[in-house]
């Protein structure tokens, strides 16, 4: 448990013990009596021990509600879990795989096909609380297919971070929100426009749901800032042209931008590093000598004497800031901005 008392905020990584976010998931499973709820929102999710907690929960009268991407960057992946939950003889009803409908004209040929990207958790006891973050479980245990560990990386011993928020105006509409994808139609435009996207407001934060018409929710907030602004960005992903011109255009504002980023090329390609170092802004990777993912995605804005912390599933990626489904928060409250800036100087530290 963080010491950040406003906020539940729980960081994974090789700091940490291995598996402590999905133990953080299995803790609250269990918590949740018969009448309670469970809603569940992810990508990825490989955890047969979380998945059969989920079907113990189930049968003794909780109300399980999962929504799955159906077809993830490794379309296999979620397969085992997929059977266990599929059916009369799994949550029935309450575990639907989603298949977002192919994507709309882009400006580029090269954007893929949509994902259901969004990482969110929302438990109604014993305390109603929404985990928001960069967490899926995509971990086994025992694993049976390390090819497929290779490909997305041990989340469960790499960086990543969940966020146990409970103020009841932003758990109620995060709880909405995860029921109306699990019930919705999703067509090829109502993602775009339907009011289950609507922004969440509470006393210091704010939660955005993409995809929106308007420019990405984190590139438009940032657009505001210019010289005097220090802005470090934590990035599990930085590919394609619209995230780079964005970030080259922040800086090209006045603000000073720092970036800690993945180590691997796939998710951060040689060109991403050569055009922001080539424009003055400090890049730095994060390595591990296990080859750890830094999946991390998280923002820190400092201007004068305010303080503002972003973070959620979005990437900095042309999927991303297009046509994925994704949450993305921002907030400017104080302890949860000051556990993400400790955390930066984790990150900052490994060598």
């Amino acid at each position: 448990m963080s010491p950040y008392s406003s906020y539940e905020i729980c960081f994974g990584g090789p700091d940490q013990p291995a598996g402590r976010l999905r133990d953080v998931l299995a803790e609250r499973i269990d918590a949740v009596p018969a009448g309670g709820t469970i809603d569940w929102v992810t990508y990825y999710f490989r955890d047969r021990r979380l998945a059969a907690q989920l079907l113990r929960a189930h049968r003794r009268g909780v109300k399980v509600a999962l929504t799955l991407e159906a077809n993830p960057h490794i379309p296999q992946a979620n397969q085992a879990v997929v059977a266990m939950l599929s059916g009369a003889e799994g949550l029935g009803r309450g575990f639907r795989p989603v298949y977002l409908p192919p994507r709309v004209p882009m400006p580029s040929r090269k954007v893929g096909n949509p994902n259901l990207h969004e990482k969110l958790y929302c438990f109604s006891h014993p305390k109603p609380v929404a985990f928001i973050g960069s967490f899926n479980p995509s971990g086994d245990d025992p694993e049976e297919r390390p090819d497929i560990i290779g490909e997305i990386g041990d989340h469960n011993r790499g960086h990543n971070v969940l966020v146990g928020i409970s103020e009841p105006t932003l758990v109620d509409g995060l709880v909405r929100h995860a029921r109306w994808m699990h019930q919705a139609r999703h067509g090829v435009f109502k993602r775009f426009f339907a009011k289950g996207n609507r922004p969440l407001h509470g006393r210091r934060t704010e939660i955005h749901f993409l995809p929106r018409m308007r420019p990405h929710a984190v590139a438009r907030f940032l657009g505001r800032f210019g010289k005097g602004t220090h802005i470090r960005i934590a990035a599990s992903h930085l590919n394609g042209a619209t995230s780079i011109k964005t970030m080259l255009r922040i800086a090209r504002q006045g603000a000073t931008l720092e970036v800690l980023a993945e180590p691997t090329l796939r998710r951060v390609p040689g060109v991403a590093e050569q055009q922001l170092t080539e424009a003055g802004i400090p890049f730095r990777r994060i390595p591990h000598a296990e080859g750890l993912p830094m999946h991390n995605k998280f923002v820190l804005v400092e201007r004068n004497s305010r303080r503002w912390v972003i973070f959620g599933s979005y990437n900095w990626s042309t999927l991303s800031f297009w046509i994925n489904q994704e949450i993305c928060v921002i907030s400017t409250e104080p302890d949860l901005y000051q556990a993400f800036a400790d955390r930066w100087e984790v990150l900052e530290a490994q060598k």
